[in-house]
């Protein structure tokens, strides 16, 4: 019989970064030979048959998990992996009720981390308590600054799997997707791949097209945001929308896939991300992309790929105005960059050496 992998989060299935990250991880497990299922307070695609909603781990849940109904849920798992929900405590509660329990389970537990608690403000104060420490647990992140934070706090052992990405993907519809968003065939589309809340800095993405649309003379220039508003943040959208020197349309494409084929230019002005699979992403799909130098960037760049900068409107208006050749060469170089460190291809591999390397051979 296969051994069993359980992933538990806030909500799973949609187009989050934690959601999405799972999705790979599931496929990286079931490659090595794990059948998987998912427990969530919120399962937003079409669901699988053995999909377990427990109410109370919903971010917005007004009562607590019971341990009883955790305990049941994870019934027969070999192992548990908490995806992000013991690392940024956005429902404290489901985060304390899932840590009991999974110190009491008798599986092994790996506790992904994309958020810590100490790098928000909002959850400074639950830093010494979350992520949990449970005795023989693996705690893997997306990148190497929270290892190095948590290794600093006395977690021996964290390891570092970053996000892994599909460097050759199906192209999507752009006519299609342009015709049901309202652009014409002659805008100039720059796209925001974001939810609206405050760290992703809606208003820097505005301030850059700003500054590039007079640097793009013959471009209309038209600005879409992904969206939608979340945390609180709907009130403070509404003020930059109408605050915004030019049109902002608010939506999702069908696809990943439709939305970077519908777009002329990617924008991600973050201050602050786990990784930024945007960032990666628009390397996949062919697209220039400027990035705020938020700080994890630097772990991404480091592998030599390649994206301009918010702060720079004129070295992308440079690069626009460049020969199809040229253009077509700068991303024949990322995406071949990108490969060598963030094949989807290598995700099993690097799942299987964490585990390796934290003793867990047999299963």
């Amino acid at each position: 019989m296969a051994p069993q992998a359980v992933t538990v989060s806030f909500r799973l299935g949609g187009d989050d970064g934690v959601s999405v990250e799972a999705r790979k991880w599931s496929a990286a497990l079931r490659a090595l030979g794990f059948d998987t299922r998912r427990i969530a307070g919120e399962i937003q695609d079409a669901g699988e048959g053995d999909d377990v909603v427990v109410p109370g781990l919903a971010i917005d849940a007004t009562q607590p998990p019971r341990a009883r109904e955790l305990e049941d849920a994870f019934h027969g798992a070999d192992l548990l992996i908490v995806d992000n929900l013991c690392s940024l405590p956005l429902n404290v509660d489901a985060a304390r009720a899932v840590a009991r329990v999974a110190a009491a389970f008798r599986g092994r537990v790996c506790f992904r981390h994309h958020d810590l608690a100490g790098q928000r403000r909002r959850f400074a104060y639950l830093a010494d308590e979350f992520p949990p420490r449970v005795e023989g647990a693996l705690h893997a992140t997306v990148n190497l600054r929270s290892r190095r934070e948590l290794e600093a706090r006395g977690f021996t052992g964290a390891v570092t799997v970053h996000n892994y990405f599909d460097l050759a993907p199906s192209p999507g519809d752009r006519a299609a997707t342009r015709r049901s968003f309202g652009f014409a065939d002659g805008d100039f589309v720059v796209f925001q791949p974001a939810r609206a809340i405050e760290r992703k800095n809606v208003p820097g993405g505005i301030r850059f097209a700003q500054r590039l649309g007079p640097l793009l003379p013959d471009a209309s220039l038209r600005y879409w945001l992904s969206g939608p508003a979340e945390d609180g943040y709907a009130p403070t959208l509404q003020r930059i929308l109408e605050r915004a020197p030019f049109e902002v349309t608010l939506g999702r494409a069908p696809a990943a896939a439709d939305a970077y084929a519908a777009c002329d230019l990617v924008v991600f002005p973050s201050t602050w991300e786990g990784f930024g699979n945007p960032v990666i992403e628009s390397i996949a799909y062919r697209r220039p992309c400027a990035a705020h130098p938020y700080p994890v960037l630097a772990e991404i760049l480091a592998a030599g790929v390649r994206v301009f900068s918010t702060e720079r409107p004129e070295s992308v208006a440079h690069f626009l105005a460049e020969n199809a050749e040229v253009q077509e060469q700068y991303y024949d170089v990322n995406v071949h960059r990108a490969r060598i460190s963030f094949s989807i291809d290598q995700l099993p591999h690097a799942v299987d050496e964490a585990f390796r390397n934290h003793g867990w051979t047999a299963w």
